[in-house]
């Protein structure tokens, strides 16, 4: 496994957590120390959800496309993974933080993304592109 990124956040109670990155996101768990932290698949990368009793405090940041949540973080999917992720969020009764929505329509930068929280208030973007190859080409 190369070039995975790790990144570890305030979970709050891990059962809750695991519940929703797995049951509802569809991520698979690895290693784990009871009531103190466990690993989360993260679509290829490493998500350590740490039992906590804190939550990250959350501001708008203005961009294009309106007022996002930051901090925040997420996955590139496919269009079909998006979809079907989409489905289980829905499946699931969660309310969405932002609702899906396409931005930079008819341009190479096309793209479907939505906002959702975890049980702690960790902010979560998630977003399929028409075009994925054009993210990191420099111009």
């Amino acid at each position: 496994m190369s070039n995975c990124l790790h990144l570890a956040i305030p979970a709050g109670d891990l059962d809750q957590a695991k519940k929703f990155y797995c049951d509802v996101l569809g991520c698979k768990t690895g290693n784990s120390e009871a009531g103190r932290w466990i690993d989360i698949d993260f679509w290829g990368n490493e998500l350590t959800l740490h039992q906590s009793e804190e939550a990250l405090p959350k501001v708008r940041h203005d961009v294009d496309m309106g007022a996002v949540a930051v901090p925040h973080f997420g996955i590139h999917l496919n269009e079909q993974e998006f979809q079907a992720l989409k489905a289980r969020i829905e499946a699931a009764g969660l309310t969405y933080l932002d609702k899906p929505y396409r931005r930079f329509v008819g341009s190479k930068y096309e793209q479907e993304t939505l906002f959702i929280e975890d049980p702690n208030g960790n902010v979560l973007e998630m977003k399929t592109m028409v075009n994925p190859e054009v993210l990191f080409k420099v111009e």
